[in-house]
């Protein structure tokens, strides 16, 4: 941005002006109307004065009276010219204001709609404090030139009829207001050029401002446990340091350019009142001409003004709209199909793995990427159970993932009920398929509106089935007031325990007939743990039962699964019985050991739900 020239800056903030005005174009054409108005009245306000104290005042003064008449005439046509720009200021500010907040808003919803459709793959190589910047501070920055841009339009007709007028009153002074006008012109334009990198840095450097302190205040838990208070602090006030002085940069430019623009237009009337005595003298101009056209100098410099408003901002506005577009213009999106699966008779969905590879995408074009799966085939027959066991990195969780089509695979299918997900459409798929995450997300509202989301269909028997289903009905009673609770920001007033089977919950209250569990239960007691999947594998509330994908640690929990699929670097290694691969596969063996041996080691044993706060608020939970 540094390096582009003003006039880059200038035809590209145009070109964003110009979308602003295909999009809102009677808005627009309304706040212009009204701004051409008063700047018809205001060019017209010089003249009336002029008039006024050339045939009104000064003859008055010479005969020593005041005739009524023509007092009351001026006074009308003052009055009617005032009540004329009252009407032209309102409607440009009403229809300004309207058009700005009305594209905020707009792109706002277009920005957060394209980041729900662009898939997992393109959030990983973001921040999210950048994102939070592009919605909000950056959306705001590239529309915020509309404000004065209406009453910049109409000062440029203002302008061509001022220029008009004192050609048809005077070319002397004609040639003043030539002289006059484009030096402010040429002042704007180097103004923008000056501000335009200073603007990008500081729009940069909010992003990243709200970047660190969202990513500080997210990690509070590991902030506060390591001790890292102060360093965080120093961090964030080391970047906002940075957005204080990038700011007082453009404060600084701003204080050198303002009172320049300030000072042309009165310098320009001082010319006018010059050159207009030697023409008033030369019998060229009459009094009422010189007052018309130094008094049409003082109302300009104003207007003129918003001109240098627009002008200041078009950097601002493409910075902005260089981050918003990155957006809207991202690819990536995973396209749904139009096959729908028959679900007229509810019964546990199949889920087929075949051929499959899966690797993410380097950080930088020119590094290779990172594969995760390989060749990965297995089944998951209709109302089984297949648990996937391995080392940590192994792709566990990109398998639960590509099941419900959080990802693509590379190559390879994922079908559901001999279908490939990629051909599904996007009701069938959330219809057939549920994941449960590894860390539970729980939404700052009532149990309720947690576990139904607002879902057709779904009433609070409902609700309390899935609950039931999950273990969860005994503490959901026992808060103060059932499902009506709120629950806080993230779930804050629940353990970890309770929040990851009120989000099982929510999976299970939309019926699936595939249920991918990563890790779902890892912060409850392996007795509750025991009684959910097998509440899972049969009937319950009158819903069938559900094929499980289960990614599991305890020996309990591998013991229940009807096949065990053991992974190690991305490859299935082995398929069978838990006890088969126990006697054959030493790496399972010494695996699912180590991890049990984990479960009954007294340092470890600990109470899974009940946990206590400590004093900042954080809750220390059981997260392996």
């Amino acid at each position: 941005m540094a390096s582009r020239t003003s006039r880059d800056v200038l035809v590209r903030g145009l070109a964003v002006l110009g979308r602003a005005i295909r999009e809102e174009p009677r808005i627009f054409a309304v706040a212009v109307s009204s701004s051409v108005l008063f700047g018809a009245m205001t060019v017209a306000s010089a003249f009336v004065v002029g008039a006024v104290v050339g045939d009104v005042v000064v003859p008055a003064i010479e005969r020593g009276a005041v005739g009524v008449g023509g007092l009351a005439l001026a006074a009308v046509a003052l009055f009617g010219i005032s009540v004329l720009r009252v009407a032209g200021i309102f409607g440009r500010r009403l229809g300004a204001g309207y058009m700005q907040y009305r594209l905020q808003a707009a792109y706002r919803r277009r920005v957060t709609r394209r980041y729900l459709e662009l898939p997992l793959a393109w959030h990983h190589r973001n921040a999210t404090g950048t994102l939070l910047s592009n919605a909000n501070s950056d959306v705001e920055a590239a529309w915020y030139p509309i404000a004065p841009l209406p009453f910049a339009v109409g000062t440029l007709v203002m302008l061509v009829g001022a220029v008009a007028s004192l050609f048809v009153t005077d070319w002397a002074l004609a040639l003043v207001g030539l002289a006059v006008f484009p030096a402010l012109f040429a002042l704007n334009v180097a103004y923008s050029r000056r501000m335009a990198p200073r603007q990008a840095r500081a729009q940069r450097l909010r992003a990243e401002v709200s970047g660190i302190a969202h990513e500080s205040f997210d990690g509070a838990l590991v902030v506060k446990t390591m001790g890292r208070e102060a360093q965080e602090t120093d961090r964030f006030a080391a970047r906002a340091g940075e957005l204080r002085d990038s700011l007082v940069a453009v404060g600084r430019l701003r204080g050198v350019f303002d009172p320049l623009l300030e000072t042309l237009p009165s310098l320009g009337t001082l010319a006018v009142l010059v050159v207009g005595t030697i023409r008033l003298r030369q019998g060229a101009i009459t009094v009422a001409e010189l007052i018309s056209v130094a008094f049409l100098f003082t109302v300009l410099a104003f207007p003129v003004r918003a001109i240098g408003w627009v002008l200041a901002e078009l950097p601002r506005s493409v910075a902005g709209w260089d981050r918003v577009s990155r957006v809207l213009d991202a690819t990536g999106r995973m396209p749904y199909g139009d096959t729908t699966l028959d679900v007229s008779e509810p019964r546990p969905a199949s889920l087929t793995f075949t051929g499959v590879r899966f690797g993410y995408e380097p950080a930088e074009a020119h590094l290779p990427g990172t594969e995760v799966l390989g060749e990965v085939s297995f089944t998951v027959p209709a109302g089984k159970t297949v648990a996937l066991v391995g080392p940590t990195g192994s792709g566990k969780s990109t398998i639960a993932a590509l099941a419900v089509r959080l990802v693509d695979p590379l190559a390879g299918t994922v079908c559901l009920d001999s279908v490939d997900v990629r051909r599904l459409t996007a009701a069938s798929l959330t219809g057939t398929a549920a994941l449960v995450a590894q860390v539970p997300f729980v939404f700052d509202d009532t149990v309720r509106a947690n576990v139904a989301l607002d879902r057709a269909g779904i009433g609070d028997d409902d609700v309390w089935a899935a609950l039931r289903l999950a273990e969860a009905d005994g503490f959901v009673a026992a808060l103060p007031d059932g499902l009506d609770t709120m629950v806080g920001e993230r779930g804050t007033s629940l353990s970890g325990g309770q929040r990851q089977r009120l989000t099982l919950a929510r999976a299970l209250a939309g019926r699936p007939r595939l249920l991918v569990l990563d890790d779902a239960t890892s912060a409850v007691d392996p007795r509750v743990e025991a009684a959910i999947l097998a509440g899972l594998r049969s009937s319950a509330a009158g819903a069938p039962a559900a094929s499980i994908l289960v990614v599991a640690y305890r020996r309990a929990t591998i013991a229940l699964a009807d096949e065990v699929v053991y992974l190690e670097q991305g490859r299935v290694l082995a398929r069978g019985r838990h006890t088969e691969l126990l006697a054959t596969v030493p790496g399972y063996a010494d695996l699912v050991t180590a991890y049990e041996q984990a479960e009954v080691d007294p340092a470890k044993d600990e109470t899974y739900d009940e946990v206590a706060p400590v004093t900042s608020g954080l809750k220390i939970e059981v997260d392996r």
